[in-house]
């Protein structure tokens, strides 16, 4: 049932019209996997609520939360049984009202997910749907056809599931209906007027409620093709995927946005929609961003980019002139709910590696023009886990034998917050339940272990973040200046009325001598003995050298 709730909170700094996406470090929370506030081995907002003083304390603007929505959790609240209630697992209403209060409360920002390409198969939509028949009004809210062959007995074309196997499922009338991901989870259809005025319902309900902004999942999936054509071959779209296919980034979802921007300005110029949007290309993510359509997208090609100084330097470039085109902020982001968690990723088997270029990555990304996004943990370190046994498994591309190999449970692990026995502060009881089990390594990277120790990485994020705050040429702009620099290194300047800043990275192997361009403000790696090379009376002015270890980066102030 839909849950009610009164009043709208305000946002930090509400008086103004201050752009503050432009320049937004923005936490992703993963809420099953935060914080348990009653211990029953599941996040919940009570938890989250209790520790978003960690998330002030860390420097980031904004919390962003996954689903919480009623579900039946076949994938994992990303199928929604009813857009206006949380889910019991979670909390109620009622608390995600305070939530938010309290984080504004504490300066932060919060922006909710919303699901609206497709809803879970128990939406009373949908249960409608199946109740009415074939013909009824009902079933044209979701692409329901018929089969082909003689007997209707194949689907009605060769479209994937995002998850694996065929993207429709048949019912017992024997009709077939579209999902481009599990088959608990039916695409509405955005041709249908109904389906625009309900989000339009939906945006609205949580914005009286104060959050900030919106999340909008598989944003360019919305609108399909007319008449839903073959692709004609297999191994189509998987997660993150940038294959140009008839079911996601048509034309048609701009209208729906440039719908959405009118509602968000009604409360105001401070309401955001970010995109999550697979495209070819980022500069078709850019038209998500026109001026009168979203405020953000997920930067997914910078993501996907591996530990290469050209790779990473034509990225870069790339992104600025796409973005800047549209009058856009630029967005960084390593690590997300879907994704190997970059500390493994970015290791090549090697564990230490993996920490050492993770942490240089970040300081690449977060010295970048525009907007970066955290994922919860990493300011941790926390790697990818990826022993979880078989039965503890709960993504639904693990379960399709032709979908993926369901990883992305091995970045959704519970975060590890205290104490030397699991789930180290996860729950409120030591010993306790947690909904995947962490490693028993993690007592040495819970938040407790970690605060105050300076060789920590998550005293690393305070520092790296409180800087970006201070320095005038961080946060927000339009391009950046490379620096010669020698192969394997990217160097850039950005400049700004109150000061000068350089960013330096050694991607390679080996330490590198690299000009200094001014002093050192923080380094992602501790230099070995004698690895600051001094002005001698016999170096030319202004041809100081730094000797940068491997796999780090240093921000200077220029």
């Amino acid at each position: 049932m839909t849950q009610n709730v009164t009043a709208a909170p305000a946002a930090p700094d509400s008086a103004s019209a201050r752009q503050w996406w432009r320049d937004a470090v923005i936490y992703q929370v993963y809420p099953r996997s935060f914080a348990d506030g009653d211990g029953d081995g599941m996040g919940d907002l009570p938890g989250i609520t209790a520790r978003l003083p960690h998330l002030r304390d860390l420097g980031v603007d904004a919390v962003w939360l996954s689903p919480f929505y009623a579900s039946p959790q076949a994938d994992a609240g990303y199928d929604v049984a009813d857009y206006r209630a949380v889910d019991p697992m979670f909390g109620t209403l009622s608390d995600a009202d305070t939530l938010i209060r309290e984080a504004h409360a504490l300066g932060l920002r919060v922006i909710f997910d919303i699901v609206p390409n497709h809803c879970s198969d128990r939406h009373e939509w949908f249960r409608q749907a199946l109740r009415e028949g074939p013909g009824s009004a009902a079933r044209d809210r979701f692409h329901f056809r018929p089969g082909r062959g003689a007997a209707g007995e194949l689907p009605p074309n060769d479209w994937e599931s995002v998850f694996g196997g065929p993207a429709w499922s048949r019912v017992p009338d024997g009709a077939w209906y579209l999902h481009l991901f599990a088959p608990e989870q039916p695409d509405f259809n955005w041709d249908h007027p109904a389906v625009h005025e309900e989000f339009r319902s939906v945006l609205r309900f949580w914005l009286d409620l104060g959050v900030d902004g919106f999340r909008i999942d598989v944003a360019h999936g919305l609108v399909k093709a007319s008449g839903l054509p073959d692709i004609g071959h297999a191994e189509q779209v998987k997660l993150l995927g940038k294959q140009a296919v008839p079911y996601f980034d048509q034309d048609g979802v701009h209208a729906i946005y440039r719908d959405w921007r009118r509602i968000l300005e009604e409360y105001g110029a401070e309401r955001i929609a970010v995109a999550e949007a697979w495209t070819p290309t980022v500069e078709r993510s850019a038209r998500y961003l026109r001026p009168d359509e979203l405020h953000q997208a997920f930067n997914f090609e910078y993501l996907t980019t591996g530990w290469d100084a050209a790779a990473l330097r034509a990225v870069i470039d790339r992104s600025l002139t796409a973005m800047n085109a549209v009058d856009a902020p630029a967005t960084w982001v390593l690590s997300n709910h879907d994704v190997v968690r970059h500390c493994t990723r970015l290791a090549d088997g090697d564990a230490a590696r993996g920490l050492r270029r993770a942490r240089a990555a970040t300081l690449l990304m977060l010295a970048l023009p525009g907007s970066a996004y955290l994922y919860q943990g990493e300011e941790l370190g926390l790697p990818e886990v990826t022993e979880l046994p078989d039965e503890v498994r709960q993504d639904p591309a693990f379960f399709r034998s032709t979908g993926q190999d369901g990883t992305r449970d091995g970045c959704r692990v519970p975060m590890p917050w205290s104490g030397r026995r699991r789930p180290f502060g996860f729950g409120p009881v030591a010993g306790g339940p947690s909904w995947l089990p962490q490693p028993d390594s993690w007592e040495h990277l819970t938040v407790a272990a970690q605060t105050g120790d300076p060789a920590s990485t998550l005293e690393f994020y305070r520092r790296a973040l409180a800087v970006r705050r201070a320095h005038p040429a961080l946060g927000a702009g339009r391009d950046i200046a490379w620096l010669p620099s020698p192969e394997g290194v990217l160097a850039f300047r950005r400049t700004a009325p109150g000061g000068a800043f350089v960013c330096t990275v050694n991607l390679t192997a080996a330490p590198l001598a690299v000009p200094t361009p001014g002093t050192p403000l923080l380094a992602s790696a501790e230099t070995e003995p004698g690895a600051w090379v001094e002005p001698s009376a016999e170096t030319e002015p202004g041809a100081e050298r730094t000797v940068l270890p491997a796999d780090s980066t240093v921000w200077w102030a220029a």
